[in-house]
């Protein structure tokens, strides 16, 4: 974890999840924290240098996956083991998708006692209140607002100030956090970043994100999930190689998923084996193969509830909603009626976490990005599924909700994935294929030929999915240019890039002078630099480090490059040697190099 200055951002195209892989790769590489110092867990109810007193409101921050809820249950297991925050007498932990299903009918207005005894029947009237008599020894836990059906309202003038006042539960949290009540408590709240909008960051004294796996820990996970050594050292040096999957291997939900499909891929005969997953399409595409083919007893229910699951996961996608409870998700689209055994060992239980909360049954897919694949992969099972009102939708949405989702409608498009799903589940809707496919021409030649670059990155990863040479040939013009000049690209924009750029095949003129770029973005480039004829590459910050790669390109036997712009970079005298050795090969076929 990393202490990080809050900054709001408005009408933020990225998915939060890609948002924080591409945050989370430039701070691998250059080994910096943005100003920021690492902290422990256990450190968070610490002193800061610069403080007086320790902190009591805390914030922490991260996306979907990454560890938050994990995070919370290690504090409680700990404080309860007497090994951390043994300042606290009392620990009380409340999560706020219950706190959602309190019913406001028949109790709108609740006191912080009533709140404590409803989920903690053991503490009667007398104990509690000598327990709420010393603030400054309680902790309170909030975790998941992002979760919460309701406004925590800063603006309100009249709160809480004893523990037996009445009041709704969204002010009974805000006077918490306030102070006005329990004045010297610690309220710590755990959130998505998309939820941070609804806090008084001013309120906050620590405000801390979590960043999940680094290099070495991700190597780990793979070491221990694989049974067999040998196999998780293949798998991880696959994914190393893939800058899709590395990049995402930061969240540990995601993590797992990828080495749930890599397992299953590499027990399999090597001579046996088809294409390894490059795309995230393909991985969840291969993820709810195995899913659906492991539980091939209910052949004759998959598709009827996968397009019910689909619809549902839909509306969460579009609502931001992500908990589905039995009494209205479920019900509202007739999952209620799946019988239980499916939820407990059949194929649900390998996509649906299920939690009993004090009210009801709570339903979360396991990854927010798989309830984004469940949702794409419904518009293609159900005809009748409102394909032209989703792409209205599309158009018109800009705060990044749907980025995901997009690249899986995409992806999906390619007939090897709907072949594969379709022999498990049944046809996929031709019709609607088409319909997707010509909006992604469309809003790709719009995108790439047009003056937006962000937009033109953006649109790449869509084609990118698709692995569609044809699409992207028309999509880039018959001059076949791309210009991301003077723009901020991360490893994974250059894999992007490069991807598709071979996947066409060729590429005239390649632009990319007055950008940063790493040497881990070079090496991500190298095989699309290959296939271009011009390349400008002036003012981009290279160093010796990345001329050995350019020389790799250069003396590649499939390389095009005839013209080559490295004019204001410090490459050193080393780097012209390394160079050299790429222009002495018989295969480099440049003509003019700057």
């Amino acid at each position: 974890m990393v202490i990080g200055q809050y900054r709001r951002i408005n009408h933020e195209k990225l998915h939060e999840l890609e948002k924080m892989g591409r945050t989370h790769a430039m701070l691998v590489e250059e080994k910096t924290k943005i100003k920021s110092e690492p902290i422990w867990t256990e450190q968070l109810f610490r002193r800061s240098i610069e403080s007086e007193t320790p902190p009591h409101i805390i914030v922490v921050s991260g996306v979907a996956g990454i560890g938050k809820t994990t995070m919370v249950e290690k504090i409680m297991f700990d404080w309860a083991r007497g090994t951390q925050y043994q300042k606290f007498a009392f620990v009380f932990l409340f999560k706020f998708r219950e706190l959602s299903l309190l019913d406001t009918e028949t109790e709108p207005h609740m006191a912080l006692t009533r709140l404590i005894t409803r989920h903690y029947k053991y503490l009667n009237d007398l104990r509690l209140s000598e327990i709420l008599q010393k603030p400054e020894s309680l902790l309170f836990i909030f975790d998941g607002l992002d979760e919460y059906r309701h406004k925590l309202d800063f603006t309100q003038k009249r709160l809480c100030s004893t523990p037996d006042d009445y009041c709704p539960i969204p002010i009974l949290i805000t006077s918490l956090i306030s102070q006005t009540l329990l004045k010297g408590c610690s309220v710590l709240i755990t959130t998505k970043p998309t939820a941070l909008e609804s806090l008084n960051m001013k309120r906050v004294d620590r405000f801390v994100e979590i960043l999940g796996f680094f290099p070495e820990q991700r190597l780990l996970f793979f070491k221990k999930f694989f049974d067999d050594a040998d196999q998780g050292a293949e798998a991880f040096q696959y994914v190393e190689e893939n800058a899709m999957l590395y990049t995402m291997c930061f969240n540990p939900s995601f993590c797992w998923i990828i080495c749930c499909v890599l397992k299953s891929y590499f027990m399999i005969p090597k001579e046996e084996r088809g294409a390894a997953p490059r795309t995230f399409t393909e991985l969840f595409g291969m993820f709810l193969c195995n899913t659906l083919t492991n539980h091939r007893k209910e052949a004759k229910d998959q598709r009827r509830i996968l397009i019910k699951l689909g619809k549902m996961a839909y509306y969460g996608v579009a609502n931001r909603i992500h908990v589905f409870y039995d009494k209205f998700e479920m019900s509202t689209f007739g999952l209620q009626s799946v019988p239980s055994s499916l939820f407990l060992s059949g194929f649900l239980k390998e996509i649906l976490q299920r939690e009993s909360t004090l009210e009801q049954t709570a339903y979360t897919f396991y990854h927010i990005t798989l309830q984004e694949f469940i949702a794409a992969c419904s518009f293609y099972l159900d005809p009748s599924g409102g394909v032209e009102e989703l792409l209205a939708m599309l158009d018109s949405c800009e705060d990044g909700r749907f980025e995901i989702l997009i690249r899986f409608l995409a992806g999906l498009t390619r007939p090897s994935l709907f072949k594969a799903l379709g022999g498990i589940l049944g046809e996929f809707d031709r019709k609607t294929t088409q319909q997707i496919l010509e909006w992604v021409k469309k809003k790709a030649v719009q995108g790439l030929q047009g003056q937006d670059k962000s937009e033109a990155l953006r649109v790449c990863q869509w084609l990118y999915e698709t692995q569609n040479e044809k699409l992207i040939r028309n999509a880039i013009g018959k001059h076949l240019k791309m210009d991301f000049s003077s723009m901020t690209l991360s490893p994974l924009d250059c894999a992007v890039l490069s991807s598709v750029i071979s996947c066409c095949g060729e590429l005239e003129e390649l632009n990319l002078s007055n950008t940063h770029l790493i040497p881990e973005c070079i090496r991500r480039l190298a095989p699309g630099l290959s296939c271009c004829r011009h390349v400008n590459l002036s003012s981009c910050h290279l160093t010796s480090r990345c001329c050995s790669i350019l020389s790799s390109v250069l003396s590649s036997p499939h390389s095009q490059l005839i013209d080559l712009q490295l004019s204001d970079n410090s490459i050193e005298d080393s780097g012209v040697d390394e160079l050299c050795e790429g222009l002495r090969s018989e295969n480099c076929k440049l003509e003019k190099l700057r």
